[in-house]
């Protein structure tokens, strides 16, 4: 979900610098203003035009694909319903390409020659964060499904007033699969093991630390690797020595499959925690069934729980197939634009006032009570235990506030 903040800012710079006479107040301004832009776009005619900024090619297309899916779903639902007072929702697509800079650009299309009221993605929080001054500066609002970074909502501890997220952020992550370690099981020592490449990792990795030392664990050993490593043995071998309760590695399927596979082969049995970069079925395949015995990952939604088969059925209806973790959040994001609108809000201004007063929502995952402080929504946190292969649900933490 997450680029390097220095990739983002240099990708970010020449975007701004290309599009400044067009679009731009100012580069890296304050994202907490308004920016003093045009006053947003409006519906006009039959349709009300949204558009979905997502990637679509490039190296994590398979996130942003799957999240589009589930926007077009929540689309596809309301329009076959009828649409909102006799208006149908028409989603323009563009592709981020996986690159900050062509967020950037698409974003910008998308606004000023396609008009849209709001706009939905992408992924990834790099990208998100790169597309945000465009929409604050033309007061159009953005709703990221799965850009989990705290600054895509709040820089500086000025919340940004255009951009809004279906999911929860890092450090409820971290801090849910710390307490989880420590009262769960009864963990005392912990090892690290980080993507040293992505700040996904890092931050993850770091909060995890401050909040199991606080409840009296210790983190007896950090390690790193880098992002597509293929053989993890070495490091694996060095945290087997330290012979600790849990081994916490906030990364992502690919590299996860291949590191819980070693770490098997080489003798490790302790526990082994992740968060929701690891939700998806390919770990499986990647690192096998028994290799995945007694590890454990946080993230949205439990497929088993009651309140989530409308949208698990639906999703395999439309598109044969299971949903992931993706579609899921891009589908909450499609519930939550959908609500909006219907309250009144088919301008851009009154679509941002809107989301932000979301309350106890029934989205895909669950159910969203949008943070107006914050623009994070109160929603819950599932931890997932592995066995043989299936998923089984280990825990189920409430919403706060």
């Amino acid at each position: 979900m997450f680029f390097s903040k220095k990739k983002f800012r240099l990708a970010s710079m020449i975007a701004c610098g290309i599009l400044a006479s067009a679009l731009f107040t100012g580069c890296g301004g304050d994202s907490g203003s308004s920016g003093g832009g045009g006053e947003g776009n409006k519906a006009a005619g039959d349709e009300i035009v949204i558009g979905s900024n997502f990637e679509l090619t490039g190296n994590v297309a398979q996130y942003g694909a799957n999240a589009n899916n589930g926007l077009k779903l929540a689309i596809k639902e309301v329009n076959d319903a009828g649409g909102i007072n006799g208006k149908k929702i028409k989603i323009v697509e563009a592709d981020a390409k996986s690159e900050a800079a062509e967020a950037v650009n698409a974003a910008t299309k998308l606004i000023s020659d396609d008009k849209i009221v709001a706009l939905i993605g992408p992924a990834v929080t790099a990208n998100v964060i790169a597309e945000s001054q465009v929409a604050t500066d033309n007061m159009v609002p953005i709703i990221a499904p799965a850009a989990t970074n705290p600054d895509v909502t709040v820089e500086n501890g000025q919340v940004k007033p255009y951009v809004f997220r279906s999911c929860f952020i890092d450090p409820q992550q971290s801090e849910v699969m710390a307490q989880f370690a420590a009262k769960d099981l009864s963990a005392k020592t912990a090892v690290l093991y980080l993507d040293s490449s992505s700040d996904y990792s890092k931050s993850l990795g770091k909060i995890f630390k401050e909040k199991f030392e606080a409840d009296g664990g210790q983190v007896v050993m950090e390690e790193a690797f880098l992002a597509k490593d293929q053989d993890f043995k070495a490091a694996l071998t060095k945290i087997q020595t330290a012979n600790a309760d849990v081994i916490f590695v906030p990364a992502y399927y690919e590299e996860v499959g291949k590191i819980v596979k070693q770490a098997r082969e080489l003798g490790i049995t302790a526990a082994i925690l992740g968060t929701d970069g690891w939700d998806d079925s390919k770990v499986v395949d990647i690192a096998g069934k028994d290799a995945l015995n007694n590890t454990y990952f946080c993230t949205h939604y439990f497929e088993g729980d009651d309140e989530v088969q409308d949208f698990i059925k639906a999703y395999e209806l439309e598109y044969k197939t299971d949903p992931n973790v993706f579609a899921a959040l891009g589908y909450d994001a499609g519930k939550m634009l959908i609500n909006a609108i219907e309250r009144g809000g088919e301008d851009s201004q009154k679509i941002r006032d809107n989301i932000e007063t979301i309350k106890d929502l029934k989205v895909g995952t669950g159910t969203i009570t949008m943070d107006a402080a914050t623009h994070n929504p109160i929603k819950g946190i599932v931890v997932i235990e592995t066995k043989d292969g299936m998923r089984e649900l280990r825990a189920k933490i409430a919403p706060e506030g």
